[in-house]
């Protein structure tokens, strides 16, 4: 049978916007807040870099693109002393800076409006207080008010120790996050520059799988010869199993982190980056 020539080819179908919110949830275990694009610059940075970012609980999360289920950088802003007042630049854009305990950062958003407005909810979640800001909206000030209800719950529920009320799981230490700090939303090719690059930052990456549903560990050990090694990390429910000759499950990412650590008596190291260059900023 003939094809007919007026058959359309078929787009590549995309993540159902739901799903990747769902994805993200899982991910962080906070809840959303606030989210937007902004244009971020570190303090030692020259240039601005733009990111789809979300207000979770007191971090901001950073993806490259705004349908990625997978952040790339997350700055814990719990620790702001200070920040400077929304201003235009010469473009239009809305600027503002936050100040932490070890570091500053630049955020550049659309117009004053929006600057505004993020600046109102990062200053509500981390004070515990709507600012007082003459210029925002009602209806923004309405929203403020209720995210610093749902922080406030939030916070009450983590120092008591149950957080089924929220429906977001403990953080298994004193951070705010369910990711291991040696998690890069990175591919298995960038895992390995980085691992042969800087063997000094560890030889352990945490790193999403190819089909963005699941996860994967990449090592590199010195032995007779540079090794290298990948293995799967199926999430299924609430645990983790690791597809090794003999599956391992375990309850969190960070415990499957720790049982590459153990297995091989602390030669494996999680990757840490010390210091990061522009195009790839430490928040």
């Amino acid at each position: 049978m003939l094809r007919d020539i007026r058959e359309q080819p078929k787009e590549t179908p995309q993540p159902a916007p739901r799903r990747i919110s769902l994805e993200r949830q899982r991910i962080t275990g906070l809840p959303l807040y606030f989210q937007g694009y902004l244009s971020v610059r570190h303090s030692r940075c020259q240039e601005f870099r733009v990111y789809w970012t979300e207000l979770r609980g007191t971090m901001l999360f950073f993806y490259d693109d705004k349908k990625a289920p997978t952040y790339s950088q997350k700055l814990d802003i719990s620790a702001l002393t200070s920040s400077t007042d929304v201003y235009p630049d010469e473009n239009g854009s809305a600027q503002f800076a936050l100040t932490l305990s070890d570091r500053e950062l630049e955020l550049k958003a659309n117009d004053c409006e929006c600057g505004k407005e993020w600046k109102g909810f990062i200053v509500t979640v981390t004070k515990l207080s709507v600012p007082l800001d003459e210029s925002l909206q009602p209806g923004q000030l309405t929203r403020m008010h209720e995210v610093l209800e749902k922080e406030k719950k939030r916070r009450i529920a983590l120092n008591s120790g149950s957080s089924t009320s929220l429906n977001i799981k403990s953080p298994p230490s004193s951070t705010l996050t369910t990711m291991p700090a040696c998690f890069y939303a990175v591919s298995r090719q960038e895992a390995t520059e980085m691992l042969e690059k800087n063997p000094s930052c560890g030889n352990l990456i945490l790193r999403p799988g190819s089909d963005s549903k699941n996860y994967a560990i990449s090592t590199r050990q010195e032995l007779d010869a540079p090794c290298l090694k990948h293995y799967k990390v199926m999430s299924k429910g609430t645990s983790y199993i690791i597809e090794l000759e003999r599956q391992v499950t375990l309850p969190s990412l960070q415990d499957v982190v720790n049982y590459f650590v153990a297995q091989t008596r602390g030669n494996l190291k999680p990757f840490v980056l010390q210091t990061r260059t522009a195009e790839d900023p430490a928040f």
